[in-house]
């Protein structure tokens, strides 16, 4: 059939996973180094604004929107086409990652 594309084999997922994991740890730490002048560093202070922690977050989430952008395009520009199938599911995986990685961020 020319229009359903060949499953990736389960050493190709976790292939995938292994390198998604790393990428988004590389990812995390590389973001928290960048952002670690930005915010409040303690959360409970009495006169403690949202605005500097605002803008923190923003930030992390706009640099790591970038990164995982940058990365979708340089992987499916070099991954053969049998691979390119799980590119859009850990993109849009990566997507939910920027917002769960907001937790050990501020944590």
């Amino acid at each position: 059939m020319a229009g359903s594309a060949p499953k990736s084999s389960g050493s190709a997922l976790l292939a995938g996973l292994a390198g998604f994991v790393v990428f988004e740890t590389l990812a995390f730490f590389l973001l928290r180094f960048l952002t670690s002048g930005l915010g409040e560093a303690d959360q409970y202070q009495p006169d403690n604004t949202i605005v500097s922690n605002w803008v923190k977050t923003m930030v992390f989430v706009l640099l790591h929107l970038t990164l995982v952008i940058v990365a979708v395009l340089v992987l499916s520009n070099r991954l053969p086409r049998h691979y390119r199938g799980q590119v859009m599911g850990w993109f849009y995986l990566s997507l939910l990652m920027s917002f769960v990685l907001l937790i050990p961020l501020f944590g």
